[in-house]
């Protein structure tokens, strides 16, 4: 089991520079546009990140850990919400829907491609490893609809068919 990443989603213990889970979820859009690599620890997977190669992995045993204790699926829900309020997105647990601030941060990722597309597949994927499935898949429907009938959709086909492959 992956110790250190089911302890820094516990909140007892920090990231590698140092950064709780509580900490990283309180920063503000701007931090979470220029910070590349937290988003490895709120989301991780199997895979090792090019980006932040050491960053922590899943194991099967970790993915247990996560599918069968409240607080870290409380914790991971909490990641996720974060995160959609940084795209400018909320999530009721059944649809998503343009937030309050979606015409401010919409052009930061929805009118164009870019590392943010990358982040989704990460998070949707992540999700349906770790006992989220139907609410990743739920968002990913989401975000088709909006790029399907939403105007200025700048999201590639090819990020759309990662953001599908995540959550099948």
């Amino acid at each position: 089991m992956n110790r250190r990443l089911v302890a820094f989603y516990l909140g007892s213990h920090p990231d590698h520079r140092g950064r709780m889970l509580a900490e990283i979820l309180r920063q503000d859009d701007l931090w979470f546009e220029l910070t590349h690599d937290f988003i490895q620890w709120l989301f991780p997977l199997a895979e090792v990140s090019r980006v932040t190669p050491d960053a922590p992995l899943l194991d099967s045993e970790t993915i247990a850990a996560f599918q069968q204790d409240e607080v870290l699926q409380a914790h991971l829900q909490a990641s996720v919400a974060r995160m959609l309020r940084f795209w400018g997105l909320t999530f009721d647990g059944v649809g998503v829907a343009p937030a309050a601030n979606w015409a401010d941060r919409r052009g930061e990722w929805f009118t164009e491609n870019t590392h943010n597309s990358l982040r989704i597949t990460r998070m949707l994927k992540c999700m349906a490893l770790l006992g989220l499935k139907a609410d990743a898949r739920a968002i990913a429907a989401g975000l088709e609809h909006l790029c399907t009938n939403g105007p200025q959709c700048g999201i590639t086909d090819e990020s759309r068919r990662h953001w599908k492959a995540a959550v099948s």
